[in-house]
């Protein structure tokens, strides 16, 4: 674990693995350090930001206190899921079941008959990385990456599964396609699948 400085009203904790990640968040998230206006989780790391440099040294202290407590007792929670309908009609979904050797229905059925979770949100607003507890594979990414993807596209890459709110150029392997609005400005928050969450991808023919 390293505490690493990131401007004037900024400290990055960098951690072992995902796990403590989680668990170091929720805890930031549930007991926030005075000043706290920004959170920013990552694959194994957090941003705390502060309102003013005066006040980081207090947050600093704070993240030393909570990981020198001990994070192992930091329950996650239960939340309940967030439902996302996708249609599987990806224009990758067969290649995906051949690299995984198995047919597209079981594909389907292997993505949406479990839950996942927003591990850290980044590349665009809105698009959350997810991870699901039932989900050992690594897709690789398209050896030629598309100039345009969709908005709504479900797409998997390496570990992760994600969900485009905005049309973008990627190389993620595209599964399906959701109608669900994954980003609006005027929404408290304004990403559907934020940091934390839980989601369930269902099924849907139209």
């Amino acid at each position: 674990m390293r505490l690493l400085p990131a401007g004037r009203t900024a400290v990055l904790v960098e951690l072992d693995d995902a796990a403590q990640r989680r668990r170091l968040h929720r805890a930031l998230s549930d007991h926030p350090a005075a000043g706290t206006v920004d959170l920013v989780p990552a694959q194994t790391t957090v941003l705390v930001q502060v309102e003013s440099a005066d006040l980081l040294p207090g947050a600093v202290t704070h993240v030393r206190d909570l990981l020198a407590g001990g994070l192992n007792a930091v329950e996650e929670g239960l939340r309940d899921p967030v439902p996302v309908p996708v249609r599987y009609d990806g224009l990758d979904l067969s290649d995906v079941a051949d690299v995984l050797d198995m047919t597209t229905d079981e594909l389907v059925k292997r993505h949406s008959s479990q839950l996942w979770t927003v591990e850290f949100a980044g590349f665009m607003p809105g698009f959350g990385y997810m991870t699901g507890a039932d989900w050992p594979f690594r897709i690789p990414r398209r050896s030629s990456p598309r100039t345009r993807i969709p908005p709504g596209s479900v797409a998997l890459a390496d570990g992760f599964t994600g969900a485009y709110p905005q049309a973008s150029p990627g190389g993620w392997q595209i599964i399906g396609t959701t109608k669900a609005t994954l980003w609006d400005e005027k929404a408290v928050p304004p990403a559907l699948l934020s940091p934390g969450a839980v989601v369930e991808f269902q099924v849907v023919t139209s």
